[in-house]
């Protein structure tokens, strides 16, 4: 079979990135331009800042990651871009992108779902794995548990029903002072704390074993702290950090395991921004190696939005036979399995 080089372009949020994906787990290169720095300034990502600074980076970007690649655009077999979901301005400009690439190079253009990528984060890292097997999902934007049927192909056993793992973290790491991005700061104070010092509620909706509720437990936070500062309490940062973390990982990690265990999974992916907490991975690795499954994260580089695990997932839409019409545009609000 012949090569297939996936040239992949990723924008949804604050990082515009491009990659070369040699036949689905090769990666040849991997750009990231970050806005961190420029978005802590304000406490959070900035939508229309980030648009403005896609537009500034995104060719540049593709430029570096075609010659860190060592090839050129008659090489590549296919373009593949994140669609949805994501910032609406921040995806457009890497749809417009790639769009204008692929035309002008004459190659086939392929949208890619954004958590679908994360999700193929996995295949990169471990070659071994193929569907099917259990995901959590876990970012700033999304809490799924989903059954990885096939290569793009997914069965939503739960989701959150408010905030998301990672819009909680950056809620409750702003409340307690320690700025943006707020899972890795959060992470880092826990790591000085007592995780057993402070008990916080753990949600569970009824009829809806699966589903995740954050909200709750960001509100107990906030509830912590004004009590604390109107009764003159000093707040233990560490401790508090400790806790909420515990109470948000015992969650997930209760959830994800049950799943696994009802279905008789062998397998269990993690996948997302959040899916770099360290406290996060160690009790998923604990709690795998005691019931006997095969546990697999990405490399934290991966978990972050990137493009190679863009190009992954759209070669395997390749191969499938997906190609994008030239009216492919932003769809921020992108279900995952919709097209």
């Amino acid at each position: 079979m012949e090569d297939v080089y996936i040239l992949a372009v990723e924008s949804s949020c604050d990082e515009t990135a491009a990659a070369v994906v040699k036949n689905g787990r090769e990666v040849l290169s991997n750009v990231i331009s970050s806005q961190i720095a420029l978005h802590t300034l304000y406490g959070g990502v900035v939508p229309e800042i980030a648009s403005r600074k896609h537009v500034e980076k995104v060719i540049p970007v593709v430029h570096e990651a075609l010659k860190e690649a060592g090839v050129t655009l008659d090489d590549i077999t296919a373009v593949a871009v994140t669609y949805g979901p994501g910032l609406v301005g921040a995806l457009l400009v890497g749809v417009s992108a790639a769009k204008a690439i692929a035309f002008a190079a004459d190659k086939p253009l392929v949208g890619v779902h954004h958590i679908e990528g994360h999700v193929a984060a996995n295949f990169i890292c471990h070659k071994e794995l193929e569907p099917p097997f259990a995901c959590l999902v876990v970012s700033g934007g999304h809490t799924h548990l989903v059954e990885v049927t096939d290569y793009g192909k997914f069965n939503i056993i739960g989701h959150t029903r408010d905030d998301a793992a990672g819009e909680a973290f950056d809620k409750v790491a702003r409340a307690i002072g320690l700025g943006y991005p707020g899972g890795p700061k959060i992470d880092k104070k826990a790591k000085e704390g007592d995780a057993n010092a402070i008990t916080f509620p753990k949600a569970k909706i009824e009829g809806a074993f699966y589903d995740f509720s954050f909200s709750g437990l960001k509100s107990a936070v906030l509830n912590y702290l004004n009590h604390a500062r109107m009764q003159g309490e000093e707040v233990n940062d560490a401790d508090l950090a400790a806790s909420f973390q515990k109470a948000v990982v015992d969650v997930l990690t209760e959830k994800a395991m049950a799943f696994v265990k009802e279905k008789g999974y062998k397998d269990l992916a993690i996948a997302g921004g959040v899916a770099s907490n360290s406290a996060l991975r160690a009790s998923l690795t604990a709690a795998c190696k005691k019931a006997g499954v095969n546990f697999y994260a990405p490399t934290p580089i991966l978990c972050t939005d990137n493009a190679a695990m863009i190009g992954c997932a759209g070669y395997y839409e390749y191969l499938s036979g997906t190609r994008s019409d030239w009216d492919l545009n932003a769809v921020p609000n992108l279900k995952l399995g919709e097209r």
